[in-house]
């Protein structure tokens, strides 16, 4: 058996031996009491005693080894970088759907196979933003992705595939400073193009802080059209507009679309710096045999590996119930006894003034009697004086 109090045991001891000292007081002196005598205090004590040892039994939260949760991944969090520069809606994925959507579709497939994670989202273009802070609420990570859209194309000045450096690595201290013992994930997912003038910093971060995850790459290698985010809502053939809304190559003379490509060899860089697999993706990947490329063995010996085949982990049966329902019982019969003394008080007449009032008239009458036969003993003995 083991215990997991539902206090700390510096003040979960102190309150236990306090109660303890409350009732051994009770228990030993239960004529003292001005309403309970005899027997029944007596009774009242042991009732008492019941009640809290059996609520001390229920804080102490025991429980017995065994047991499965269907959780395979309860104490993890998991970052999501993503990049949401204007490349990112080039239209090279699945069916000519820009890369976004085939994001917003792994996102949602990882949080599914990690059930209980916690989640955060963290979007770079020209600057890092925190788009949500770790959650295990899936349907904020939902609103979150089905709303990820790139950056204004007015605003775009370039970018470095690395500029969430920075933000992550604070974040990932954060994490490990509030839970040092939760693995940390960080899925990557970019087309890996550098269009900033500078070459893109290393993504090297402190030893420790990322215990798998994966670089998710998406695009292809003959590019894709992007279309113009214009800040309202992309024209799709409901509302016209046609070839106008899809950017253009400046480097030419501004006939032929901007394409763009996926760079591969840049995935691959952050992903050896990061320490963890690159992976492409493509319309219809499943998420699985991704992930379990994605954990790798420092992760498999620590978190998961109380996890079964059939995607639990190993919990414990709950007892903390049995005194807790024992101490209901209890305190529902304490309830009904003060519910009958009450009623028992109402009860009672009001007025003891005037039963007391007779008991004092008869004190008033009896004394002056006393008073005369004392007279008359001392008289009958002065007369036996003067003979």
């Amino acid at each position: 058996m083991t215990l997991q109090p539902v206090l700390p045991w510096w003040l979960l001891l102190p309150l236990t031996a306090a109660a303890v000292a409350v009732l051994g007081w009770q228990l030993r002196g239960p004529g003292n009491s001005r309403h309970q005598h005899g027997v029944p205090g007596r009774r009242a004590g042991v009732r008492h005693a019941m009640l809290v040892l059996l609520l001390v039994g229920a804080a102490l939260r025991p429980g017995l080894p065994g047991g499965k949760v269907q959780s395979a991944a309860a104490d993890l969090n998991v970052f999501f970088v993503v990049d949401t520069t204007t490349s990112m809606v080039a239209e090279d994925y699945g069916n000519a759907e820009p890369r976004m959507a085939g994001v917003r579709q792994d996102i949602a497939a990882i949080a599914e196979e990690l059930p209980g994670a916690r989640f955060s989202v963290v979007t770079f273009d020209t600057a890092a933003h925190v788009r949500m802070p770790l959650t295990t609420d899936t349907l904020a990570l939902d609103t979150i992705t089905s709303v990820l859209e790139p950056q204004v194309t007015a605003y775009a000045k370039g970018s470095s595939i690395t500029a969430a450096r920075q933000m992550l690595s604070e974040r990932l201290t954060l994490a490990r400073q509030s839970h040092p013992g939760r693995p940390r994930l960080v899925f990557y997912l970019g087309d890996g193009e550098q269009t900033s003038a500078k070459a893109p910093a290393p993504m090297d971060l402190e030893d420790g802080l990322v215990a798998g995850g994966a670089v998710l790459g998406y695009g292809t290698a003959s590019g894709g059209r992007m279309r113009e985010n214009t800040g309202e809502d992309y024209d799709d053939g409901s509302t016209g507009g046609g070839d106008v809304s899809y950017l253009r190559d400046s480097s030419g003379d501004g006939s032929g679309y901007a394409l763009s490509t996926i760079d591969e060899g840049r995935l691959q860089q952050i992903a050896g710096q990061l320490g963890v697999p690159y992976v492409h993706r493509s319309a219809g990947d499943p998420a699985a045999p991704m992930l379990q490329d994605a954990r790798p063995a420092a992760l498999d010996a620590g978190a998961l590996t109380n996890a079964g085949q059939d995607g639990s982990l190993a919990a414990r049966t709950e007892l903390y119930w049995i005194p807790a329902a024992g101490a209901f019982v209890f305190g529902l019969g304490e309830l009904v006894l003060l519910l009958r003394q009450f009623r028992e008080l109402r009860r009672i007449p009001a007025g003891p003034a005037s039963n007391t009032a007779p008991s004092r008239a008869a004190s008033a009458r009896t004394a002056p009697d006393a008073a005369g036969r004392s007279g008359v003993q001392k008289s009958s003995a002065g007369k036996g004086v003067i003979r």
